[in-house]
């Protein structure tokens, strides 16, 4: 679902926890959707020349502090990137840009997808909807006439209004600014080099499971399939009773 159509306050909001050395990450809002997804707002008054590369540290900072340490990769949560600039960052005229992840063939240029196995793993259709989205917003090109909810969230941010027309979920709590919390020093070496080891193995023993279990299903599907082929049913109806596509009943022994 986009961005634009589920955001309000997250239940329980905390900042980056990153140490002392690290790069500061500002967040103004953190929001969370009906999904669980996250939503990160920020707001950047100043011109920032390698602001694109402060996004991308953003997402990726917000993706690692919400998975539990030790948790399969497949618990990452989908982060949507929402960013207000006050600055002509860029070259374009519009006030609102998306950008997702998308891998196409360098030789075919066919666009790669998930595989059936990992749509049914992840229940997700397509590969972006796992990888951050980000949301561009630049305030300035924006003419202060609110088409959507989008539109009133941009409005609020510009203008520090809230119209009584305005009907987006939590513009109101949207106001409060949030308290930030370092991480502290204690974690030695030793235990972060164990949690990234745990890490990838309950990674690969979730997927391995889960993969074997969805194959024995299809195994008995194409039983089933097999037997009624053979009984003379029409490919057709056996795809339907089945679930198989009509190709992988035709190319059943």
């Amino acid at each position: 679902m986009p961005a634009k159509d589920c955001i309000f306050p997250a239940s329980a909001l905390k900042s980056n926890r990153l140490t002392k050395e690290s790069k500061f990450n500002r967040v103004d809002i953190l929001a969370r959707s009906t999904q669980g997804e996250l939503l990160l707002i920020e707001v950047q008054n100043d011109t920032e020349q390698d602001y694109f590369h402060r996004m991308l540290y953003g997402s990726s900072t917000l993706i690692t502090e919400y998975l539990n340490r030790g948790e399969a990769y497949e618990k990452i949560k989908k982060v949507y990137s929402i960013h207000i600039v006050y600055f002509p960052l860029g070259r374009g005229d519009d006030y609102v840009y998306e950008g997702r992840v998308q891998f196409r063939g360098r030789h075919l240029d066919d666009k790669l997808e998930l595989s059936q196995t990992q749509q049914e793993l992840f229940k997700k259709k397509e590969i972006h909807e796992i990888f951050p989205e980000y949301y561009l917003l630049k305030v300035n090109n924006f003419d202060d006439v609110t088409k959507d909810s989008l539109d009133e969230w941009i409005y609020f941010l510009k203008n520090s209004e809230i119209k009584e027309e305005f009907s987006a979920q939590g513009l109101t709590e949207a106001k409060e600014r949030l308290r930030q919390e370092h991480l502290s020093e204690e974690e030695s070496a030793v235990y972060k080099q164990y949690l990234q080891d745990r890490q990838y193995e309950n990674s690969i023993i979730s997927t391995t499971k889960a993969a074997a279990e969805l194959e024995g299903k299809k195994k008995e599907k194409r039983d089933i399939a097999r037997a009624m082929k053979q009984s003379g049913s029409k490919f057709e109806f056996i795809a339907q009773i089945t679930g198989l596509s009509l190709r992988e009943v035709e190319e059943l022994p």
